[in-house]
């Protein structure tokens, strides 16, 4: 497979909802006005144009008449606080871009994500929209589409805490097409102040967190000894968020915990989340967890969101103590074939957050 191509970096990745202020061709004949505003999802970006989905349709864009691009969130689509306003299917198109893909497609509502292997998000269909055409037509488009890059087709259905894959009509039908569901995962979020509140009145003890928004060598090497991370597509997909931010507890340059925020449409996404088994049980992770919130909170994010694994009681106990409740759930299901099967939901935690072969979270 070819390495990845990197997008423009002044953009934020596609399946991002956007406003776009451009130039117009011409000045408006009533308002005489010679900017005007899109919209929408960033539906396509290239060194030339980009696309946004706007509700009257697609707004084709020359990259030299755009002025600004900012970061919006999606609509609230129920009462309460913000991290709790979304429905299911506005997080998760929230979410890919605090880990984005380095290669993205839409089809329809749906986007295709291709990462050369690296972690269940970056290289699954996220099914939030409707895919405008039957799904069986959907699915085998969307499995050519991984075919082309030498990829095992993967698919995330979401839905209710306590999904299980057969009950969703999606879900059902790749079961039937031999598809092999991975552990359920739920997703959390949190206000970023009752965080960064509830870690500074936790007593902890230990080496101070340092946070940079550069990968440096050390913490990749640190990140390596937990999950598969080829180089060139790892680097990619953890430098590929508009805004990221990197933690780490070093003791004697020795890394012993990490952690990263990745910030995308104004919300924060904490991944990343490991201790050395040698470091465990003294509060490194909670140190981190408080870093990266006080790092979000700096940067005027209000709400963070995270995805661990159903059997993952630990990190379940950890988030939960500070802030943190269910959102929604949902699961990877992908066919066999090249690399690493599914991860059984039977299978125990192995650390604060999943510590999975390349085809975990």
């Amino acid at each position: 497979m070819e390495p990845p191509r990197p997008r423009p970096r002044d953009l934020p990745p596609a399946g991002t909802r956007v406003v776009v202020r451009h130039r117009l061709p011409v000045p408006d004949p009533r308002s005489g006005a010679t900017l005007t505003d899109a919209v929408g999802d960033l539906v396509h970006v290239d060194d030339e144009h980009l696309v946004v989905q706007t509700r009257h349709g697609e707004n084709g864009i020359a990259r030299a008449d755009v002025v600004a691009v900012k970061e919006v969130p999606p609509t609230p689509s129920r009462r309460g606080a913000p991290h709790r306003a979304l429905s299911a299917a506005d997080l998760q198109r929230v979410m890919v871009g605090a880990w984005p893909p380095v290669e993205s497609e839409h089809l329809g509502g749906w986007l295709l994500r291709a990462s050369g292997g690296f972690t269940q998000r970056a290289n699954s269909v996220m099914t939030a929209g409707d895919p405008a055409r039957p799904l069986p037509a959907a699915l085998e488009e969307a499995e050519a589409w991984y075919a082309r890059r030498g990829l095992p087709p993967a698919v995330t259905v979401f839905g209710p805490v306590g999904l299980t894959a057969g009950a969703d009509p999606l879900g059902a039908l790749l079961l039937e097409r031999g598809y092999a569901p991975r552990v359920t995962t739920t997703t959390y979020t949190a206000a970023v102040a009752e965080v960064a509140d509830s870690v500074a009145a936790t007593p902890t003890a230990g080496p101070e967190v340092t946070t940079t928004t550069a990968l440096d060598d050390d913490w990749f090497a640190a990140y390596t000894r937990y999950r598969e991370a080829p180089e060139q597509w790892a680097r990619a997909v953890l430098t590929g968020s508009p805004e990221q931010v990197f933690a780490a507890v070093r003791d004697g340059g020795e890394v012993l915990a990490l952690g990263r925020l990745g910030v995308a449409a104004t919300w924060g996404g904490v991944a990343a989340m490991w201790t050395a088994p040698e470091a465990r049980r003294r509060g490194l992770a909670t140190a981190v967890l408080g870093a990266l919130a006080r790092a979000a909170r700096e940067r005027g994010v209000r709400s963070v969101h995270l995805q661990t694994d159903d059997d993952n009681d630990g990190a379940v106990a950890v988030y939960r103590r500070h802030g943190f409740a269910p959102h929604h759930a949902y699961v990877t299901l992908r066919r066999p074939g090249r690399g690493p099967g599914p991860r059984p939901a039977a299978q125990p935690a192995r650390g604060l957050v999943q510590v999975t072969s390349s085809w975990g979270s």
